[in-house]
């Protein structure tokens, strides 16, 4: 796909009220996502079967509780984030040791994982020295942007 068509179907993803696109041609397979609109679409989807259930003051609290359920983590310490949509690796090749374990000590600069986006490989490296508390993705999970990978301390 070259690079004008996919200018096109970013800009156009952008413009409308579509919050993702996925086109598969020859040349490969591209997946385009609004990240304001997952992140809104996420809690609405989950909440959805609450309120067909249950009454609407429970549903409500329901919704109210998962933010504060997901900046947990970030209260006991620094976390790192994904800096973009793609799948997360904690290791170099499938057999490979993981970059970092809990408990293990990491400096500036260091990497901790591997998110591949479009079958680029990008290492993702530490913001902050400290020990590594909490791995909070499982090898091969999706993830998207923003979302917490790693809890430092």
């Amino acid at each position: 796909m070259d690079l004008r068509k996919l200018k096109t179907l970013i800009d156009l993803v952008s413009e409308s009220n579509v919050s993702q696109l996925e086109i598969t041609e020859a040349e490969g397979k591209v997946r385009i996502v609004k990240s304001a609109g997952v992140a809104m679409a996420a809690p609405v989807m989950m909440a959805a079967p609450v309120v067909a259930a249950a009454p609407q003051a429970p549903a409500v609290a329901a919704v109210e509780a998962a933010p504060v359920a997901a900046e947990a983590p970030a209260a006991s310490g620094h976390t790192v984030k994904s800096p973009m949509v793609g799948t997360f690796y904690r290791s170099a090749s499938p057999g490979a040791a993981p970059y970092v374990q809990i408990g293990s000590v990491v400096k500036e600069g260091e990497t901790l994982c591997i998110v591949e986006a479009m079958k680029i490989l990008n290492e993702i490296e530490s913001d902050k020295s400290g020990t590594v508390t909490q791995i909070l993705c499982e090898n091969g999970q999706a993830v998207e942007y923003g979302q917490p990978l790693f809890v430092i301390e």
